[in-house]
């Protein structure tokens, strides 16, 4: 378990897909991401794969000369269905285990729109910190509203069973996404 100690962010796991994106500003979001990680010398972890969001971040900070670390459990890693990795490989046994080592390798998480993969490993971190296993920041990229309707379910599942995001939601809305992004 780790401590409250405030710490400098040298590494950020970025949830996101590999589905094939239509979406031009989720594409141009998440190599801008990617880019804005190696400009300010942040380590990636992700998910492993080189198609869609994981691609467009993945390949941005790389390229750009960003340390990437890609973790996927072994029965996934076939070619044809995450693609290659871009940096580093760490293969896992098992999915959680992979959560694992992205919590042991990440010191911030940022989830980019996706499908329902991307939205159990942010649950899974969330839930973790509302154990008090760690004390990392967590963000949602909230291009277009995406996760608005999510953020919504969560602010009423809070007002019905006494469910609170970590002081209204600021487990979520990350100012840290607002420095990085916009400078």
């Amino acid at each position: 378990m780790e401590g409250n100690s405030v710490r400098q962010v040298k590494s950020i796991c970025v949830f996101c897909g590999t589905n094939p994106e239509k979406n031009a500003k989720f594409v141009k979001v998440a190599n801008n991401l990617g880019r804005v990680l190696a400009k300010r010398k942040i380590h990636l972890v992700y998910g492993r794969g080189s198609f869609g969001l994981m691609e467009c971040v993945s390949t941005a900070a790389h390229v750009g000369g960003s340390q990437v670390l890609g973790i996927i459990p072994t029965a996934l890693a076939k070619e044809d269905f995450a693609g290659k990795t871009v940096g580093e490989e760490l293969r896992v046994s098992t999915m959680q285990d992979k959560i694992w080592k992205m919590l042991d390798n990440s010191d911030a998480f940022i989830a980019l729109p996706s499908g329902i993969d991307a939205f159990e490993e942010i649950f899974q971190i969330t839930s973790w910190a509302q154990l008090n296993i760690h004390h990392k920041p967590i963000g949602l990229l909230n291009v277009d509203g995406f996760f608005n309707k999510l953020l919504s379910f969560l602010d009423q599942v809070g007002k019905k069973i006494s469910f609170h995001i970590q002081h209204d939601r600021s487990l979520f809305l990350l100012q840290l996404l607002r420095r990085l992004l916009t400078n």
